[in-house]
């Protein structure tokens, strides 16, 4: 059984990939668009291209850690390489040299974005393969699992909460004075946020480096360990023949994209519409209500719903939609009417954090349910493909809502210009116009609503997969196998 040093270092591992992960995934578009100047627009098309590459390089590493053969085992090796390739890529695309002009900052940013892709794949595969490689199964490999995910929740939260908080400080500490044939490219606050970012993101990449050598120290790994992957081809041909799955990854698609297109812009939101001098305290506090009632509802929420409250997973699917769009309708109508204080958009923050926790658990069920619905259709279970596409379109979805919300951005010019300040507060909605605002805050809530219905509408019209079709489904499987 493992003991408490294992279960510890294999989550230290989990918190210190997230918070790279979430450092990419939150903070590049504002990094490059707003404080370096880069294009909108070309932004959107290099977070959407290195997005759905990201995504079909997955099963490719798949297979790569397969056949690796070592003394140290499969999975071990390929955690240090990637690790360590991606802590030096993260700094180095958090640290652009100032300098560059817009075309040589483009380029920048597409290499360094592309290669922090395939170098996070390269420690994130075998990360999660290499449960069975040193648990037992059954209880002891699902527990680690849910400690892992949980310690992952950890680590993203402590980015959403202290990066614009930590970022300015460092700023202030270690960005000196601008050089003078920079000074009217980068003044005031610009320059504070790019050398801030730069040194915020040295500590966590060294962080991320520390948590996966303590790790990979503390665990011991079977090198005889099977490791089943499923290749692209698979991986469709599985949709395809399976109509019920088809129907959850186009779910899964269209809800990701919607939250993900607020997630990128609400930074934008608390800068340019709340604005205000301490708008990055505001920013922090909701990112910190909302991470943690994500992970709550995922502990939470979704059991009541379903033991106490005695719901179906269809109905609680519903329940968890309306609660988004409920929540999106609360912070357009706050914004709208004028409202500057952080503390009631934490409610309409709570309602859609809690409907994305519920839908991480809800969505998992159905996935799981369609791999029985295939194999008594199919004669065939595809467990291992099916599950793999989970990041497949989780990828996708993160690429199309990047571009979406950098074409937004583009449209409504919402950037940072020389403010001339000699520190970072200052209000920055004050020169934005309020057709600006308004666009942003449609952008941010109507498109994510006209989303989510979409997806229901796919949802509603193609599952069949209830609560009582399951259990047919069960005992037809158990039927067949005596």
């Amino acid at each position: 059984m493992l003991g408490l040093k294992e279960k510890a270092s294999y989550g230290l591992g989990a918190v210190g990939k997230d918070m790279v992960y979430m450092l990419s995934a939150s903070y590049i578009l504002y990094y490059f668009q707003d404080i370096l100047g880069v294009s909108a627009a070309a932004m959107g098309v290099i977070l959407l291209v290195a997005r759905v590459f990201d995504a079909f390089n997955d099963p490719i590493m798949g297979v790569v850690v397969a056949k690796t053969k070592t003394r140290w085992g499969k999975f071990r090796p390929w955690l240090l390489i990637g690790t360590l390739t991606n802590a030096v890529i993260l700094f180095l695309m958090f640290a652009a040299p100032p300098s560059l002009n817009a075309g040589g900052l483009v380029a920048y940013a597409a290499v360094t974005y592309i290669l922090w892709g395939v170098t996070y794949t390269m420690m994130d595969i075998p990360y999660w393969s290499m449960i069975p490689a040193f648990t037992n199964g059954g209880k002891e490999r699902e527990g680690l699992t849910t400690l892992a995910r949980s310690c992952a929740g950890v680590g993203s939260a402590l980015i959403s909460i202290l990066t614009m908080i930590i970022v300015p400080l460092l700023g202030k500490m270690f960005a000196g004075n601008v050089p003078t044939e920079l000074a009217s490219r980068y003044p005031g606050s610009q320059w504070i946020e790019l050398n801030g970012f730069k040194f915020f993101t040295l500590g966590v990449a060294v962080l991320f480096v520390l948590f996966t050598l303590i790790m990979c120290l503390s665990i011991k790994e079977k090198s005889s360990v099977d490791m089943k992957t499923a290749k692209i081809g698979e991986m469709f041909r599985a949709l395809i023949q399976n109509d019920q799955a088809m129907c959850v990854v186009l779910t899964i698609v269209v809800i990701n994209v919607a939250l993900y297109i607020t997630s990128n812009l609400v930074i934008y939101f608390f800068k340019y519409d709340l604005g205000g001098t301490n708008w990055n305290d505001g920013y922090a506090l909701f990112n910190m209500v909302g991470g943690g009632t994500q992970i709550l509802a995922m502990m939470i929420l979704y059991p009541f719903l379903r033991n106490i409250l005695r719901l179906n997973n269809i109905k609680i699917f519903y329940v968890s939609i309306s609660m988004s769009v409920v929540g999106y309708i609360a912070l357009l109508a706050m914004a709208t009417l004028g409202v500057a204080n952080v503390v009631p958009f934490l409610i309409p923050g709570v309602l859609v954090m809690a409907s994305a926790g519920v839908n991480n658990v809800i969505i998992t069920v159905f996935l799981a349910n369609t791999v029985d619905y295939g194999e008594l259709k199919n004669n065939r279970r595809d467990e291992s493909v099916i599950f793999s596409m989970q990041t497949f379109v989780v990828k996708l979805a993160s690429g199309i809502s990047a571009f979406i919300a950098s074409i937004a951005l583009s449209v409504l010019s919402l950037k940072q210009v020389a403010d001339g300040a000699e520190n970072a507060s200052i209000d920055f909605s004050a020169g934005v116009s309020a057709a600006s605002k308004m666009g942003l805050r449609m952008v941010m809530t109507v498109v994510p609503i006209i989303v989510l219905l979409a997806g229901v509408v796919i949802f509603k019209k193609n599952f069949i997969l209830t609560d009582k079709k399951v259990e047919e489904i069960t005992g037809e499987l158990k039927s067949r196998q005596k």
